[in-house]
């Protein structure tokens, strides 16, 4: 098992958004987490990454506990974040949005290979490798996020929303990336909004509810379920 978060929770002050949460992922899996705006799946992911301490539980990676980790010490573990929103460097080229991906790194050789892969991965990112990120659409930029942490070199990454504001067209795209980032071996923990393409190349998937899971299952068992189908997919 890569990763085991084990009865998590997370407060805003008085507010209790993550509320006891338990799951798991296994290494080479997609597992998505899902749910209405507020039940907790952002929060879930910035306390893997060490944005934010738990209130309690655990959150074990490779057999050892992350919860009390600084951010930094996470990504070189392994763990790194596609964030909601993009944010990518602006003012900042796109070659060097990369380079931020890669900064704890000291295997030049392996780095040199890493961009290579990205630009063969995202082909427009290498067309404007020398432009200014902001200037990029929204879907390049989210490439470019996805790019950026995958020059991290992470076994486990980490995606909120990477479907939010994008076209179709880009939506389809950003969803074939991540099965094929699967196949090179990165395993990936999936939070997204579009319930529909999140269990369609999910291996297994979590709904969450005002901070607690209430379903489980294989992505295939998700898509069917009445419940799931009502409240996330117009059913």
């Amino acid at each position: 098992m890569l990763l085991q978060v084990s009865d998590l929770a997370v407060n805003y002050g008085v507010i209790h958004a993550v509320k006891g949460v338990s799951f798991d992922v296994n290494e080479g899996e997609i597992v998505s987490l899902i749910g209405a705006n507020g039940a907790g799946k952002t929060t879930i992911l910035k306390t893997i990454s060490g944005l934010m301490r738990p209130a309690s539980g655990k959150i074990i990676y490779e057999g050892k506990e992350i919860q009390n980790k600084k951010s930094q010490k996470i990504v070189a573990d392994g763990i790194s974040q596609v964030p909601e929103g993009r944010h990518i460097f602006p003012g900042l080229s796109v070659l060097e949005n990369l380079q931020m991906g890669a900064f704890l790194r000291k295997d030049r050789d392996g780095v040199k290979a890493d961009y290579a892969m990205v630009f063969e991965r995202f082909p427009v990112l290498k067309e404007r490798r020398d432009q200014d990120a902001a200037t990029l659409s929204g879907g390049e930029q989210q490439m470019l996020a996805m790019g950026r942490a995958l020059m991290a070199k992470p076994k486990l990454l980490l995606m909120d929303e990477p479907s939010m504001g994008l076209a179709p067209i880009f939506i389809n795209e950003i969803f074939d990336i991540i099965q094929a980032i699967k196949k090179q071996g990165t395993t990936v923990l999936l939070i997204e909004q579009n319930a529909s393409k999140a269990l369609s190349i999910a291996d297994r998937g979590y709904v969450l509810s005002t901070g607690n899971i209430i379903l489980s299952g294989t992505g295939k068992e998700l898509l069917a379920n009445d419940e799931v189908q009502k409240a996330y997919l117009g059913g």
